[in-house]
C-alpha cells in the first residue's frame, strides 16, 4: 500500500465510523476538540492523518481499534517510502461533481425488503441540476454494522466475512438505461461507488435545469446486516421517505431517532405508519425539507423470532 492509498484508507474508515455512529463532521470535530472544519479536511485528503487525530477519533467513535490500525498502516507506508521518495504533494480536495454544478434531491425514497434471510435495499432519487454545468456521475455509499455498539466484534466479523460485490448484486438505472458504475472505496463493511450517467450504448448526463429519477439496489444477507437503517442528508433535499417491509409472521416492531448538527439523538418527531400487505408488515416514515447533515435512523426487532433463531444464520 502506498502512502496515498494508506491515507485514503484512513479517511474512508473515519467517514465510515462517523456515519455508523450517526455523527455530523462538525459534531465529531467538537467531541475531538478540533476546529469544525478539521474532520472535513482529513476525510477529503486536504490534511494527512496524525497520531493525535487517530487516537481522538478512535476514542470518540469507539471503532474497535479499526481507525488506529489504519493509522499504523499509514505510518508503515511512510516508513517504507521515506528513504527513497520525497514527501508526497498534498492531494487536492476532490471535486465530486462538475465545477459550477449543484444537485438538489427533490425526492429521496428508500425501501428495505426482508424475506427472512436477505435484505434488499432499493433507493430511488429524483435529482435536479441547479448549476450551470452538466453532471456525469453521482456518488453513493454502502455501509453496514452487524453489531452496533460492539465495534471490535463487528470488525472481526467483517474481516472474516467481508461484503463482496457478487453478493451485493448492485444494479443502477436512469431513464430506463443501465448506469455504469466504478468503485471509489472498497472496504470490508464499507463501499463508495460512482454511478455514471452513461453505459456502453452512450451518455445521458444530467443537464442544467433538468430533473431525473435514478434507482439503484443491492442485497445483503442478515448475517451481515444489523437491525438498523440510517438515512443521512448529504445534499439539499426536499422530501425524504423510508419504507421497511418485514414478514408479518416475525411480528416486527420499529422505532427511530433523529440526529442533527447541533443535537444528540432524539426520537423521531412522528411515528412510522404501519400497514399489512400480502403477508408483509410495512412501516412508512417521511419528512419534508430535512436539515442538511441530519441523520434519521430506524431500528427494529422481531418479536416472533427468538435471539437464538436470529443467530442460527450467522457465520461461526
Amino acid at each position: 500500500m502506498t502512502v496515498e492509498q494508506a491515507a485514503e484508507a484512513f479517511a474512508a474508515d473515519v467517514a465510515h465510523w462517523r456515519e455508523v455512529r450517526g455523527l455530523a463532521k462538525r459534531e465529531l470535530a467538537r467531541r475531538m476538540g478540533f476546529d469544525p472544519s478539521y474532520v472535513s479536511h482529513v476525510e477529503s485528503g486536504r490534511h494527512k492523518p496524525t497520531e493525535d487525530f487517530a487516537l481522538r477519533a478512535e476514542e470518540s467513535l469507539n471503532a474497535g481499534k479499526a481507525i488506529w490500525k489504519r493509522w499504523l498502516d499509514y505510518e508503515a507506508a511512510k516508513a517504507r517510502t521515506a528513504p527513497a521518495t520525497p514527501t508526497p504533494t498534498p492531494r487536492r480536495a476532490e471535486q465530486p461533481y462538475a465545477t459550477g454544478s449543484a444537485i438538489v434531491v427533490e425526492h429521496d425514497a428508500a425501501r428495505l425488503d426482508y424475506d427472512g434471510s436477505h435484505y434488499r435495499l432499493t433507493m430511488r432519487r429524483l435529482l435536479r441540476n441547479t448549476g450551470s454545468e452538466p453532471i456525469s456521475r453521482y456518488l453513493i455509499r454502502i455501509s453496514v454494522d452487524r453489531y452496533p455498539g460492539e465495534p471490535e466484534r463487528s470488525n472481526a466479523h467483517y474481516r472474516e466475512h467481508p461484503l463482496t460485490w457478487d453478493e451485493l448484486a448492485l444494479t443502477a438505472t436512469c431513464r430506463g438505461e443501465a448506469m455504469n458504475w466504478q468503485t471509489k472505496h472498497d472496504r470490508d463493511a464499507f463501499k463508495e461507488v460512482w454511478l455514471a450517467f452513461e453505459n456502453s450504448e452512450g451518455r445521458f448526463p444530467l443537464y442544467p435545469g433538468e430533473s431525473v429519477w435514478i434507482e439503484y439496489a443491492y442485497s445483503v444477507g442478515h448475517e451481515k446486516w444489523g437491525r438498523w437503517f440510517q438515512r443521512a442528508v448529504r445534499l439539499p433535499t426536499e422530501h425524504l421517505t423510508v419504507e421497511l417491509a418485514f414478514p408479518t409472521a416475525l411480528d416486527p416492531a420499529v422505532w427511530g431517532t433523529e440526529t442533527s448538527m447541533t443535537a444528540e439523538a432524539v426520537p423521531l418527531r412522528t411515528a412510522p405508519i404501519q400497514r399489512e400487505e400480502d403477508g408483509m408488515r410495512i412501516f412508512s416514515w417521511s419528512t419534508s425539507t430535512p436539515a442538511l447533515h441530519a441523520r434519521y435512523r430506524l431500528e427494529w426487532r422481531f418479536r416472533g423470532r427468538t435471539e437464538r433463531d436470529m443467530n442460527q444464520g450467522e457465520f461461526t
